[in-house]
C-alpha cells in the first residue's frame, strides 16, 4: 500500500512538471508572435492652474463689478517742433565766423546778438556808399553853378536841368548805397567789416551749422542757426492701420508726459499721415499741443484717443491682479480650499484703487483681493 501511495506521488509530480513546461513554451510562443502596439494607458495629472490651500478662508475674495465707458485707444509720441513756428537766421553776408554767441538749446529773444561774420562784402558796400556821397557832392556845386549862371543869363535852361537830373541821381545812389549796408547789417555812419546778425524771433534755438572761425555764405544752405517758437508744439504719434479707425482730424487726445506722468495736457488731431511706415504698419498722427513750459523737445509721452461708443468693462481691486510672466492673472475659488488661476488682460487703473479687466473675466465672478500673498503661499 505504501508503494502505490509513493508510485501515484512520483507519477504526479512528473506530470506537473510536463504541465508547467507545456505553459511555458507556450506563453513564450505568444510573447513572441505579439509584435504589434501596445494601447498607451494615460494617467490624469494635477491641472497646473488650480491650487489647494490648507487655510482658504485667510484669502478674502471681492466680486468682480461693470461700468461703462469709452474705448481707449493708447499709443506712444514724441514731442517735435512745430514747423510752422521755425524760422531761420541767415547771414545776408559772405565771411568768416568771428563770434558765436548763443549755441545750440539756448532761449533767445528778439534783437538778441547771435554771431558775427567779418566780411569783404561790407568793403565792397562802404565804397560804394562813399563813392556815392562824393559823386553827390560834385553834381550838387554843378548844380550850384548852372542855378547861378542861369540867373545871370550866362546858361541856358536846358544846362540847368541836366544838373538838376545829375543832382537827383546821386541822391538815388547814395540811398541805395546806404541801403545796401542796412540790410547786410553794417551801420553807415560808423564803417566796420564785421556783421552783428541778431535773432529775427524769441524762442529756442533748435539747430546750429556754424562753428567759431567756419565760413559762412549768403543765402544759401545750411541755415547757421534755426529759432523755433516752442509755445505751440507736435505730438507725432505711431497709430497702427487697425486702429485708425478710432481717430479722427479735430478729436482731442489725453497727453501725459513719460516725466511728469501727474500731469495732463490735451492735444487736437491736426493731420494723419498719408503714408504708412512699410515697416511697423503705422501712420503718424501728429497732434497740437499748447506748450506750458514743462515741455522738452524730444520728450516721450503717450497719448489716448477716447471714443464716442459706449462699452462696458469689468473692474476689481487692483489687488486681485497678478503680473506673473508678462502676463495678468487672477484667483477665484473653486470651493473645498481650491483656487483657479484664470488669465486676464488689464486695463487701465481706475479711482479708488480699482483695476480694469478687458477681457478674460464676467461681471460677478468672484476674485481673491490678494493675489500676490496667495501665489507666495502656493510656491511654499
Amino acid at each position: 500500500m505504501n508503494r502505490l501511495v509513493a508510485g501515484l506521488a512520483v507519477l504526479c509530480g512528473v506530470l506537473g512538471l510536463l504541465l508547467a513546461g507545456c505553459g511555458t513554451n507556450i506563453k513564450a510562443q505568444q510573447d513572441k508572435a505579439d509584435t504589434g502596439p501596445h494601447p498607451a494607458v494615460v494617467e490624469p495629472d494635477m491641472d497646473a492652474n488650480h491650487f489647494k490651500v490648507d487655510h482658504p478662508e485667510g484669502f478674502p475674495c471681492a466680486t468682480a463689478a461693470s461700468y461703462v465707458s469709452s474705448p481707449a485707444l493708447n499709443v506712444t509720441g514724441v514731442v517735435s517742433p512745430d514747423v510752422s513756428r521755425q524760422v531761420p537766421v541767415i547771414s545776408l553776408a559772405s565771411g568768416r565766423i568771428i563770434e558765436i554767441d548763443a549755441h545750440l538749446g539756448d532761449r533767445v529773444t528778439k534783437g538778441q546778438l547771435l554771431f558775427k561774420v567779418r566780411s569783404a562784402d561790407i568793403a565792397q558796400a562802404y565804397s560804394d556808399y562813399r563813392k556815392a556821397i562824393a559823386n553827390e557832392q560834385l553834381t550838387k556845386l554843378q548844380l550850384d553853378r548852372a542855378a547861378l549862371l542861369f540867373e545871370k543869363g550866362a546858361a541856358p535852361r536846358s544846362a540847368l536841368e541836366l544838373a538838376q537830373n545829375a543832382e537827383a541821381n546821386a541822391q538815388v545812389d547814395i540811398d541805395t548805397a546806404s541801403e545796401h549796408l542796412h540790410v547786410l547789417g553794417a551801420d553807415p555812419q560808423h564803417p566796420s567789416g564785421i556783421v552783428p546778425v541778431y535773432a529775427p524771433v524769441s524762442g529756442v534755438i533748435t539747430d546750429q551749422q556754424i562753428t567759431t572761425a567756419a565760413g559762412v555764405q549768403a543765402l544759401s544752405s545750411p541755415n547757421p542757426f534755426t529759432i523755433s517758437d516752442v509755445s505751440h508744439v507736435w505730438i507725432i504719434c505711431d497709430v497702427y492701420e487697425n486702429d485708425l479707425a478710432q481717430i479722427h482730424l479735430g478729436d482731442y487726445a489725453d497727453v501725459r508726459l513719460n516725466a511728469y506722468p501727474n500731469m495732463l495736457l490735451k492735444g487736437q488731431i491736426s493731420n494723419i499721415g498719408e503714408i504708412l511706415d512699410p515697416n511697423i504698419r503705422t501712420a503718424k498722427v501728429r497732434l497740437q499741443v499748447a506748450n506750458n513750459g514743462l515741455m522738452r523737445l524730444g520728450m516721450f509721452v503717450t497719448a489716448t484717443f477716447h471714443g464716442l461708443r459706449k462699452e462696458t468693462h469689468v473692474m476689481v481691486p487692483a489687488t486681485a491682479i497678478l503680473h506673473l510672466r508678462d502676463r495678468d492673472w487672477v484667483y477665484t475659488p473653486a470651493g473645498s480650499g481650491v483656487f483657479q488661476r484664470l488669465e486676464v488682460v488689464a486695463g487701465n487703473t481706475l479711482p479708488g484703487n480699482m483695476q480694469e479687466v478687458v477681457s478674460g473675466l464676467q461681471p460677478g465672478t468672484k476674485v481673491v483681493t490678494n493675489a500676490l500673498v496667495l501665489q507666495n503661499t502656493v510656491e511654499q
